[in-house]
């Protein structure tokens, strides 16, 4: 293996992996703080190599992986899942993560919105302004 082989661009082994959809979000994300590598805010153009730690923060969701292999290609999901192995404490807090945002989305009852013309009449009733 070549030195330009056992490094890959940040960007790139994001998109390769399946995080983000096109490098260009992959790079706007690098950008904007949402990915580490090994604890430290980098670059897009920052090399991986295999053993880094990334950090990458998907909306409310974290996820902390391990660099198995390097990729600059994207390819089908299963091959994708053999680029890194995700820390099993990060696997856990994403999931109890979901079950809490699921059962406060079912616990959320939204208002029956503007009152009524009859709803109007009651409350003017009950605050003694009675026509």
């Amino acid at each position: 293996m070549t030195d330009a082989e056992d490094r890959t661009r940040v960007d790139k082994w994001l998109w390769a992996a399946r995080f983000f959809k096109t490098r260009a979000l992959a790079a706007e994300a690098i950008a904007g703080g949402k990915v580490q590598v090994n604890g430290e805010r980098v670059k897009r153009a920052k090399p991986l190599q295999v053993g880094d730690e990334v950090r990458i923060r998907l909306g409310p969701y974290e996820h902390r992986v391990v660099v198995r292999e390097l990729s600059s290609q994207r390819g089908p999901a299963t091959r994708a899942m053999e680029l890194y192995e995700e820390r099993p404490e990060s696997r856990q807090a994403r999931e109890a993560l979901a079950l809490q945002m699921k059962t406060l989305h079912a616990a959320f009852l939204p208002g029956r919105g503007r009152p009524t013309k009859k709803d109007r009449r009651e409350i003017s009733r009950f605050k003694g302004r009675e026509k």
